[in-house]
């Protein structure tokens, strides 16, 4: 076999075996740059200096936060409803 061929069959059993997750993505940005977290995957959490380095970065922190707990043999949460609304107090 050509080595690319084999490149290319292990992309498609690597894909063939994942499962997409969908998952709430909370992008703060603050003076020193950009916070992300996942509410439903408690401790998921990341930072980056601009909106797409965050992005990746949390991409990456909720890869392997789903992957260990896929390992551990834990339950991977999904939200069953989203709201988001802005809400003013007075203090």
């Amino acid at each position: 076999m050509f080595p690319a061929t084999e490149t290319n069959l292990s992309k498609e059993i690597v894909s063939a075996k994942s499962r997409v997750y969908r998952f709430l993505v909370v992008i703060e940005k603050d003076k020193d740059g950009y916070f992300a977290f996942t509410p439903e995957l408690q401790g998921c959490y990341t930072q980056g200096d601009t909106y797409e380095e965050v992005l990746e970065n949390i991409r990456d922190a909720i890869r392997l936060h789903v992957e260990d707990r896929l390992d551990s043999g834990e339950e991977v949460p999904q939200p069953e409803s989203v709201s988001l609304t802005s809400l003013e107090v007075a203090v």
